[in-house]
């Protein structure tokens, strides 16, 4: 900071001056001693000055509302969101979110390193606070067809952005295990540069728990029970409570924590598509919850704010403090979290759920805006040949999980081939190698999936993003996949052989061109098509699809090269 800067500052702490801003008559929120402070708050240039009495060139009364630290999102794919960093601000922000860190593995694992800095550039156009985490796994195993591989030596130069924290969910826990030579310099770089490194620790046993934590990995964010969640405090980790429009696992941890080990949990989002978090909310809707759910409303908004900035070394975030930044909001109500107006380095960025700021034009590169390549698919591609009498594996959904179940049911067909049966809802799931132009056509079968007619489509397919379909019959599969082929990418809906809706996605595949309220109008009308195919479940298809072809979480998902058993680590056939 600037010398003569630094003085007006302290100048202005000491009442020499007035403040540029001064927040009266609200009741301040004192997340360290966990109580109220009846008090003004100064701020200048940015940072919080004084909490006290001032005088402010800009005097804002605010009777009867708390000013409460702004959220931090410890954990957040913005590509899951759909739309570009400045437009995933105005779905954030007006929730109270300030500050998010965000991974962008989506992105690089179609684009590598260009599709990183797209999303850097694009942070910077944003009023939210964008933090970035270096992605681990790309592509998330050895075997996996992702656009990109990004070695040890890709990552290190990207240290030197102001933005980046660290390195990002390491899911790979056999290269870790094994200590294979490029992970080893993924996380001794990592180290070196003195930066935190994340976990993804789903399913794994005390002993890998050991193993993440003698590698330095200090948080979590695939606990689902309270248990795994104290094993990771009892280890020395950070556990990130996450609720995303699949994985929603705040309920099922929440009672692991308590005062003593508190300091030790925050919240995440994770992936959570533009219309739940426009309708939901983020971190807002975690800390509701978590005092609906009886937890103590001062350790909830703890647990939002403070907790996150200290594990990321975000010194100057998540209090309302000197010395700290001025990212806060006034609410009218603690326990349902109902904001009147957000704070950004001391300026009003939402005021009664509307995103005040201007955003510039999107300028995606153009190599970014050609994607996929995937081969032509013909019906004969899609033939899944089985033997009568002979049990398959299929894969169980686990509604609003991302863990799934390994089944053996008796198959059904005709001519010694598999048909979806929509009375079982056991219907053909395919994946198909969308960035080299590879014949790779991943066949499986999966169930509890919903859909009664046609197919669903997306080119965001966890973590490698081919091409994922599931569907009742083959031609609708295919008229899916050849629909976003012509899109350069997206997700669609598609029923008796018409479209009957897509969401374009040409930013790798991944995002829109288009601003955040056309995404989010597109999605409902996706919902509106997934109506007419008879899905009445309670859960994100979309996204429940797209997280079938990770191979990292257990129990069983698709590659481009057929089933994969996470806990064997091996493919498996349909029939054995």
């Amino acid at each position: 900071m600037d010398k003569e800067l630094f003085r007006h500052q302290i100048e202005v702490a000491a009442k020499r001056k007035k403040a540029a801003l001064v927040i009266k008559h609200a009741k301040v929120m004192d997340v360290f001693n966990q109580e109220w402070i009846d008090a003004d708050v100064a701020v200048e240039n940015g940072k919080i000055v004084g909490i006290g009495e001032y005088e402010g060139e800009q005097e804002l009364d605010a009777t009867g509302q708390m000013l409460v630290p702004g959220f931090i999102d410890g954990h957040v794919h913005i590509e899951s969101s759909m739309v570009t960093p400045a437009e995933f601000s105005k779905a954030v922000v007006p929730h109270g979110v300030t500050t998010v860190v965000t991974d962008p593995h989506e992105i690089a694992n179609v684009s590598g390193v260009a599709g990183i800095r797209f999303m850097l550039e694009e942070a910077r156009k944003a009023a939210l606070n964008i933090y970035f985490m270096l992605p681990s796994c790309v592509p998330a195993v050895s075997f996996e067809r992702s656009g990109a591989t990004l070695k040890a030596k890709d990552l290190k130069p990207l240290y030197d952005e102001k933005e980046v924290l660290g390195l990002a969910e390491v899911m790979d826990y056999v290269a870790v295990e094994q200590a294979e030579e490029d992970m080893l310099q993924k996380l001794l770089d990592a180290q070196h540069e003195h930066k935190l490194i994340d976990g993804h620790l789903a399913g794994l046993t005390d002993r890998l728990i050991n193993v993440y934590r003698t590698a330095n990995v200090q948080t979590d964010h695939e606990v689902t029970t309270a248990q795994e969640a104290l094993e990771r405090v009892k280890r020395g980790m950070y556990v990130m409570l996450r609720e995303g429009s699949v994985a929603k696992n705040v309920k099922n941890v929440l009672p692991a924590v308590n005062e003593k080990n508190a300091r030790r949990f925050f919240f995440c989002t994770d992936d959570k598509h533009l219309d739940d978090l426009m309708a939901q909310g983020s971190i807002d809707e975690q800390v509701r919850m978590s005092i609906q759910e009886g937890l103590d409303p001062f350790l909830a908004y703890q647990m939002g704010s403070l907790n996150a900035a200290e594990c990321f070394g975000l010194k100057t975030k998540g209090a309302i403090a000197p010395g700290f930044d001025a990212d806060f909001m006034l609410i009218s109500d603690l326990h349902e979290v109902k904001i009147t107006s957000v704070f950004i380095a001391g300026e009003l960025v939402s005021e009664h759920g509307e995103y005040l700021p201007s955003v510039d034009k999107i300028t995606p590169n153009s190599s970014l805006m050609q994607s996929v390549h995937a081969v032509d698919v013909q019906e004969k591609d899609l033939t899944l040949p089985i033997t009568d009498h002979q049990k398959m594996n299929v894969i169980r959904i686990i509604p609003n999980q991302l863990e799934t179940k390994l089944e053996q049911i008796s198959p059904s067909g005709s001519d010694g081939q598999f048909t979806s049966d929509i009375d079982r809802d056991v219907l053909k799931i395919v994946l198909v190698e969308r960035h080299k132009g590879l014949s790779e056509i991943g066949i499986g079968v999966v169930s509890g999936f919903g859909l009664k007619e046609g197919a669903i489509a997306t080119t965001v397919a966890h973590d490698s993003h081919n091409l994922i379909a599931v569907g009742t019959n083959d031609a609708d599969m295919i008229k899916a996949i050849e629909t976003l082929k012509e899109a350069g990418g997206g997700l669609t809906v598609v029923k008796d052989g018409e479209v009957l809706h897509t969401l374009p996605l040409p930013i790798s595949g991944l995002l829109s061109d288009q601003p955040a309220h056309t995404v989010n109008e597109s999605l409902h009308a996706l919902h509106e098509a997934l109506n007419e195919t008879g899905f009445a479940l309670d859960f994100n298809p979309f996204l429940t699809l797209s997280f079938l072809a990770l191979p990292v979480i257990p129990d069983v998902k698709m590659t481009t090269q057929g089933l994969f058993d996470v806990r064997s680590f091996q493919h498996l056939p349909i029939q054995s």
